[in-house]
């Protein structure tokens, strides 16, 4: 009994620390491929469902389309992103833009957004510590937040350049964020950051799966 009772207490607390995304969440987008695309490490089916916290990776040779409401994003060949609410943090690579939302691109301290809810076309490139951003249709801004030597209570000293259509510009991330030179090499890695919450989330679904899915007891060595 006392067996049966404490299966029951962890495993609605292990219900409780499930991602929303197992418990059948609404997909933030559907990615469809032709292979050589991973999700949270695993490699992705043609129209599979990606949520928000989902970090999809793009190898040589292979592309990505992400479709969500009022947006349309191409991920380049090795490229590494995460999807997050009404935006896609780029890691390495590349992705094109076409939203009528104001879906915007974050790749280190630097966001780029639609000047308005038109339709805009853009494209970010973050390769060797190098990001380009080019308007393809109408104007986006380049947001530039600055993390201040002062307590964390302070606010983020921000500055805006604006890229009008047709130009294209470039950011050395060195000299506008301060990060330091990222490794090169053949191609992406997956952010091990990124890649421990995907891999969270399975793990957590197979522990559930262990003290749910057995209704007989626990095994014992008289009982095969």
């Amino acid at each position: 009994m006392r067996v049966t009772v404490l299966r029951s207490i962890v495993g609605w607390a292990l219900v409780v620390a499930v991602p929303l995304s197992l418990l059948g969440q609404t997909p933030s987008a559907i990615l469809h491929s032709q292979g050589g695309v991973w999700v949270n490490g695993y490699e992705a089916q043609d129209s599979s469902a990606v949520f928000t916290g989902d970090v999809v990776e793009t190898k040589s040779g292979f592309s990505a389309n992400l479709g969500l409401e009022g947006s349309t994003i191409l991920i380049q060949p090795e490229s590494v992103t995460k999807l997050q609410e009404n935006m896609l943090e780029l890691d390495h690579g590349g992705v094109s833009v076409t939203t009528s939302r104001t879906f915007k691109v974050r790749v280190n301290c630097l966001t780029v957004v639609p000047v308005s809810n038109d339709w805009t076309q853009y494209d970010v490139v973050d390769v060797n510590g190098t990001v380009q951003v080019a308007a393809r249709k109408n104007d986006v801004y380049v947001e530039r937040a600055m993390k201040l030597r002062k307590p964390t209570t302070e606010p983020v000293e921000r500055s805006r350049d604006t890229v009008h259509e047709g130009e294209q510009r470039s950011y050395l991330e060195t000299d506008v964020c301060g990060a330091p030179p990222r490794a090169t090499g053949a191609g992406p890695a997956l952010n091990s950051k990124w890649i421990v919450a995907g891999a969270g989330a399975v793990g957590t679904g197979v522990l559930i799966c262990v003290f749910l899915c057995f209704e007989k007891g626990p095994i014992s060595p008289n009982k095969p």
